[in-house]
């Protein structure tokens, strides 16, 4: 078909699309329909009951939402008092918080040793893997390699429908082992064929923890600074679980309530947080500082600042969408603790990087987008920073690469993600199945001669 036939047919069929697809917003309303599984007042809906993780960031007193300062629990544990408590014994926590989601207890020394033997191996892919299935299928973005290969990974397992709970603790520990090794080499891959980068492709090294593995198989000398190995430890803990209702984790429960293999579940949470209004976010916030700092001269000028960012409230100027990136989320109000422990070594890194100067502007935007939201909307609605303002600078900062930050993401969260399937299997033992009213009229089918 002709390249203007073909544009002239998608047109058309837009065009039906968007007549045959339209629901009046006024059905929502008549109908109580709990739009993205939200209350009117911006709560979640309530499907179901976990015990892995618990995110706090308001109480309902009385049917009112009350904003509160923002908690993240993982197993009844602050996330914060985990990180406090893995800085005091200078170690690593990673693997640590992975064990904790998935089987409920912190471990004891001997318990974790036995672990971390085990995650050690797992870290290799199976032989050829990275030929066959990696470098032979290239991709411009490293979450669908991910996905591709995880998809892959099922051929390989001889087990790979069991569904007994002593074979899906297998399967997660193996796919959090791996994932760190899938995206370094998709990203290696990635760079080889659409940016000329030479080739480099590195295994694992067994002796090492999860952070100081991804940079040792990034970076082609291995080198990687000791603070750049916490600070990702950290990032890592902090986005390894947020609670059942998000988007990938949801997926990875209703996926999972159907009782398909766990390598088709994690792959469809990945196409899940691969979005831009969920994983990807980080990027908005980055692309979104890009445009601040080309538009704003002096980024100690607090009102300079000001007027800029009203010009992106009013879909002036940006992106035109209106949305200050990486301000705001669904759940928290008064903070997200993701975020405040983020700043703390926004701030250290800063130092260490010379980018001081850039995160006066972060500083300041935390402190000015607030105001000039109010001003604008006249809502006593409170704005804070979320997870992904700092986190994209905080990678830049550890020189990772743009297109890192929501495979990073996915090699964190995919210990949750387990967790939960393995959950959901254990607890729920039913579909995941929530109504959708049709409010399209009864028509009679008409015989193609008929048709006008």
């Amino acid at each position: 078909m002709e390249t203007s036939k073909k544009e002239d047919l998608i047109k058309k069929l837009y065009e039906k699309c968007a007549a045959n697809n339209y629901i009046s917003p006024d059905l929502f309303k008549k109908y109580n329909v709990k739009r993205g599984l939200r209350n009117e007042d911006g709560s979640g809906v309530l499907v179901g009951l976990t015990r892995i993780s618990t995110v706090i960031g308001y109480e309902k007193i009385d049917e009112d939402v009350v904003p509160v300062e923002g908690r993240l629990e993982y197993r009844g544990r602050n996330v914060r008092d985990i990180i406090e408590g893995i800085k005091q014994e200078d170690r690593f926590g990673f693997e640590e918080v992975a064990y904790l989601l998935l089987f409920g207890e912190l471990p004891k020394k001997r318990e974790f040793k036995d672990f971390l033997d085990t995650f050690a191996v797992e870290r290799h892919l199976p032989e050829n893997f990275t030929r066959d299935i990696i470098l032979n299928f290239r991709s411009r973005n490293i979450m669908n390699s991910l996905s591709r290969a995880v998809l892959a990974l099922y051929s390989s397992d001889p087990k790979a429908d069991d569904l007994s709970i002593d074979n899906q603790i297998q399967q997660a520990i193996s796919l959090v082992a791996k994932f760190p090794t899938i995206i370094v080499h998709a990203y290696h891959a990635m760079m080889s064929k659409f940016h000329n980068a030479p080739l480099f492709i590195q295994p694992p090294d067994n002796g090492l923890m999860t952070s100081e593995n991804f940079f040792y198989m990034m970076r082609k000398d291995h080198s990687y600074t000791k603070t750049e190995a916490r600070v990702l430890d950290v990032l890592l803990i902090l986005h390894a679980d947020h609670g059942g209702g998000n988007n990938s984790t949801f997926t990875t429960r209703v996926t999972s309530s159907s009782g398909t293999d766990a390598y088709s579940a994690i792959a469809a949470a990945i196409g899940s947080l691969k979005g831009p209004l969920h994983g990807g976010a980080n990027k908005s916030v980055m692309d979104m500082m890009e445009d601040i700092k080309k538009n704003v001269k002096d980024w100690n000028n607090k009102e300079e600042i000001k007027a800029y960012i009203t010009k992106l409230l009013n879909q002036e100027a940006g992106d035109r969408s209106g949305k200050i990136y990486g301000f705001g989320h669904a759940i928290y109000t008064k903070s997200d603790p993701r975020a405040v422990v983020l700043k703390d070594y926004a701030i250290q890194l800063a130092k260490e990087k010379n980018k001081d100067d850039e995160l006066a502007l972060y500083l300041n935007l935390e402190e000015i987008v607030p105001q000039a939201f109010y001003d604008l909307k006249g809502t006593g609605k409170i704005i804070s920073p979320n997870v992904d303002f700092f986190s994209g600078f905080v990678y830049k900062c550890l020189d990772i690469s743009e297109d890192l930050y929501t495979p990073l993401f996915a090699m964190a969260r995919i210990a949750g993600w387990m967790a939960h399937r393995i959950e959901e299997l254990m607890v729920s033992k039913r579909i995941i199945r929530p109504a959708y009213k049709n409010v399209s009229p009864t028509k009679k089918y008409v015989p193609t001669d008929k048709r006008r």
